[in-house]
């Protein structure tokens, strides 16, 4: 058995598509099913052996766990806006501990979903070398909640025999049509020309970057559910990894190529950033994916013109699902 948790969600229903389409079937999907029946229709068609809500599930790896040959955690609380730590506490930290103490204790493979919002402004950089954890300082409880787990994980004597923490950097795909304000700009700029034509970006408030020039490190979700795959089959080296491109575009390529690939002509308007998210706002992201292809992950990332245009040609415009 393979566990996911947050499987209905974006990330990890795409991951159960991916294993699914090499043959690994025997899936237990673990989430908060019961609150978020507009998610349901991300599982449709998808193979597995159970579903186990999320309130329900120490209580089954506590009986099932000597079945169980490896965990993905994706399921995590991602909103950036969210300003009561003690959810993040609960849901990021806490079942993240009590997971990780499972999977030592039983002998099995854990793979984790961090985040690059533990690097805050990028003032350190984006280097995944463990010894810098201590001096990252995000800008919202979300990044700091992935930013203590990573701290409390590396910190372990006792560690799951195989374990990866992966610091995901701007994820786009099928399949996160449920995130409301947390979905890419993608998802939300191919509705906005559907419904009036154009596109509005965050304007600059940075004199040193133009509006729409500020810069992030956009990864296809394939390409994150790729590296999962090659980590789990390898379960060697162990660690804490980016998970980006390693190369940052500015906003105006990511929607000039949604453009494209509708194509139209683009039209852009820049509105100023919300003050709520304002002052913690990233003007630039770049995955440092040096420590990832040490360990032997050769396969090119893809670029955003060709992974925008199969989101946009072969998702979005069709309302189909990964």
């Amino acid at each position: 058995m393979i566990v996911i948790t947050g499987a209905e969600g974006f990330i990890g229903s795409c991951l159960v598509a991916k294993l699914n389409q090499h043959n690994y079937n025997d899936l237990i999907l673990v989430d908060d099913f019961d609150s978020w029946p507009n998610r349901a229709a991300n599982l449709i068609g998808k193979k597995y052996s159970a579903k186990v809500n999320r309130k329900d599930f120490f209580a089954w790896f506590a009986q099932n766990a000597n079945q169980v040959q490896f965990v993905f955690h994706i399921g995590a609380r991602t909103d950036t806006t969210e300003t009561d730590a003690a959810i993040f506490k609960e849901l990021n930290y806490d079942f993240s501990k009590s997971l990780w103490d499972i999977c030592v204790s039983e002998g099995i493979g854990m793979v984790y979903a961090s985040s690059a919002a533990t690097y805050g402004e990028g003032e350190n950089g984006y280097d995944d070398d463990v010894t810098k954890l201590n001096t990252l300082n995000p800008l919202n409880l979300y990044g700091k909640s992935k930013n203590d787990f990573d701290k409390w994980a590396v910190s372990q004597t006792k560690q799951p025999y195989f374990w990866a923490g992966l610091k995901f950097f701007n994820v786009y795909g099928p399949n996160e049509y449920h995130k409301g304000r947390m979905a890419s700009v993608i998802f939300h700029a191919f509705n906005q020309i559907k419904e009036n034509g154009k596109v509005n970006l965050f304007k600059s408030h940075r004199a040193d970057y133009n509006d729409g020039e500020q810069m992030r490190d956009f990864i296809y979700v394939k390409d994150l559910c790729d590296v999962c795959l090659f980590l789990m089959e390898t379960r060697k080296n162990s660690g804490i990894y980016n998970l980006g491109t390693g190369k940052a575009r500015t906003w105006n390529d990511l929607v000039k190529a949604i453009f494209s690939a509708l194509h139209l002509e683009p039209n852009i308007e820049y509105i100023p950033i919300p003050e709520d998210i304002r002052d913690k706002y990233q003007y630039f992201t770049e995955a440092n994916m040096d420590k990832l292809k040490a360990i032997g992950y050769a396969k090119p990332f893809t670029p955003i013109e060709e992974a925008v245009k199969d989101y946009v040609t072969n998702y979005l415009s069709k309302g189909l699902y990964e």
